[in-house]
């Protein structure tokens, strides 16, 4: 058993963050809290118009801040953007404020997945499956360090990776009162 206090989900866009986050939580009797919702709510803005504003350093700056008031609670099931594994310190902690699954999907389910998807300003540049596979390569290495437990969802529905990963966590990990 893993103790933590938090569960949170990083991984790609298009690996079902939110959809199996959602239904987690409600498994589990966690509060569903998203990273990108909860900047949108603290900024009154759209991602897209936070990175038109103020690019993605800027956005990366307001979610790191959203994403340690959220881990500063407990009971909570966390969904990251895609690429809050990118800084050191969100790294760094949600190690230790969580349980942390890495959500993986390979780049020919994230272009079905996200076929339609126009909100996500890192898909409106240039070659989509290219883009994917760029961010696929640099992020990887960082999903993979900070996940406690991994799962494929490929081939899953957000029902089945669900269930799935209910069963896995049920055996490895164990909600916890005040962590570091």
């Amino acid at each position: 058993m893993n103790p933590a206090p938090n569960l949170i989900l990083v991984g790609p866009m298009g690996a079902g963050k939110t959809s199996i986050g959602r239904r987690l939580a409600e498994r589990f009797g966690l509060e569903f809290a998203d990273v990108d919702q909860a900047v949108v709510e603290r900024c009154g803005a759209t991602i897209n118009t936070i990175f038109e504003h103020v690019g993605e350093a800027g956005f990366r700056e307001r979610e790191k801040a959203a994403l340690a008031q959220l881990l500063a609670q407990e009971g909570k099931m966390v969904s990251t953007g895609g690429g809050a594994v990118l800084d050191r310190d969100n790294r760094s902690l949600m190690q230790r404020r969580g349980f942390v699954v890495y959500l993986r999907v390979g780049v020919e389910a994230q272009l079905k997945r996200l076929g339609r998807d126009r909100a996500r300003p890192l898909l409106q540049r240039g070659d989509r499956e290219q883009v994917l596979r760029d961010l696929t390569a640099v992020r990887e290495p960082f999903y993979m360090e900070v996940a406690d437990l991994m799962l494929d969802t490929d081939d899953l529905s957000p029902g089945g990776a669900t269930s799935t990963l209910a069963q896995l966590l049920a055996a490895q990990w164990q909600r916890s009162e005040r962590a570091a």
